[in-house]
């Protein structure tokens, strides 16, 4: 095996901090390589409005994106559009395997593999998703114009959409299975101000029903005093939080109870070498910017480990 054969870094997932991972690994000159199966920019493509990055009051998901993968590539970051269907660790190198059973090897590995939206699981959901069910209003909002939805959820993300639908739609109805938000107290403000939409307290969506176009209703159950009810809708976005993308972690990383994989200050795993960031990782808070500091810390945590390990060697 040739030195040109084996990476010194493999960032896997190019959302925003596989992206920062990678600016900051150009940086720190490790021969890098990023994977990334669809667009880069993750999740983030799919949020309409992001006013919380620093230096930028307010800018769409998709151009903030753009600036960051324009960013990377400025740096010269080698990326690779394909899945990757397999990591396995080792003790001198980790091994990427790609679906097209391409085999990569890396020094060290960072994983930026991100969450993917949770399901509501009732009857339903699965059999009309696409034909009036979703789970991103920036993507599917515009079917829905000047007609009626039900928005499940009550976190930043359940109320940024409902605002998005809010000026596309007739009426937005927020149902939400407590008395009161998570979410912060501006995007409160600004849902409870906004006059199509109304919300349903202590709630839950239990059914939803369709006919010959698509969905016609859902079935809502009160949390309180168990009563039922029918609510006609055209759609149902579901945002009741994300599940984290963790089928690459290889089996004795360690993980919590939901799944998410547990790091120490450096991002790194309990095995040697392998870093998650994001979404993927174990941690309080899960936005775009802190997504980006472990991106960075990941990275240089990365160089100082591969610098060891080659000294080492």
């Amino acid at each position: 095996m040739t030195e040109t054969q084996t990476h010194d870094l493999i960032i896997i997932g190019g959302g925003p901090g596989g992206l920062t991972a990678g600016i900051y690994a150009m940086r720190a000159a490790l021969h890098t390589l990023l994977i990334e199966q669809g667009v880069a920019g993750g999740q983030l493509n799919n949020t309409d409005i992001v006013e919380n990055w620093p230096g930028t009051e307010k800018i769409t998901g998709a151009a903030l994106a753009e600036q960051m993968a324009a960013h990377a590539a400025r740096y010269g970051l080698p990326t690779l559009n394909k899945k990757v269907a397999e990591l396995e660790p080792g003790l001198n190198y980790h091994t990427v395997r790609l679906e097209d059973g391409e085999e990569l090897r890396a020094l060290a590995v960072i994983l930026a593999t991100g969450g993917s939206p949770k399901k509501l699981g009732v009857p339903g959901e699965n059999e009309y998703y696409g034909r009036g069910v979703s789970y991103c209003a920036v993507c599917d909002g515009f079917f829905f114009r000047d007609k009626t939805v039900v928005v499940v959820g009550g976190g930043d993300s359940a109320l940024e959409e409902s605002l998005y639908l809010a000026k596309i739609t007739k009426k937005v109805y927020i149902v939400h299975r407590r008395d009161a938000f998570r979410a912060g107290m501006i995007l409160q403000k600004r849902a409870q101000a906004e006059p199509r939409i109304e919300i349903v307290w202590n709630t839950v969506l239990t059914a939803i029903t369709a006919g010959i176009e698509g969905v016609s209703g859902v079935r809502l159950r009160n949390t309180q005093d168990g009563s039922e009810r029918e609510l006609a809708t055209d759609g149902v976005f579901v945002f009741i939080g994300f599940a984290p993308n963790n089928g690459l972690v290889p089996a004795g990383t360690k993980m919590n109870a939901d799944g998410f994989v547990v790091t120490d200050h450096k991002c790194e795993t309990n095995v040697p070498g392998l870093f998650a960031i994001g979404d993927l990782r174990e941690k309080y808070v899960k936005q775009i910017v802190t997504a980006a500091a472990d991106g960075c810390i990941a990275a240089q945590a990365a160089a100082h480990y591969v610098e060891n390990k080659k000294n080492s060697g």
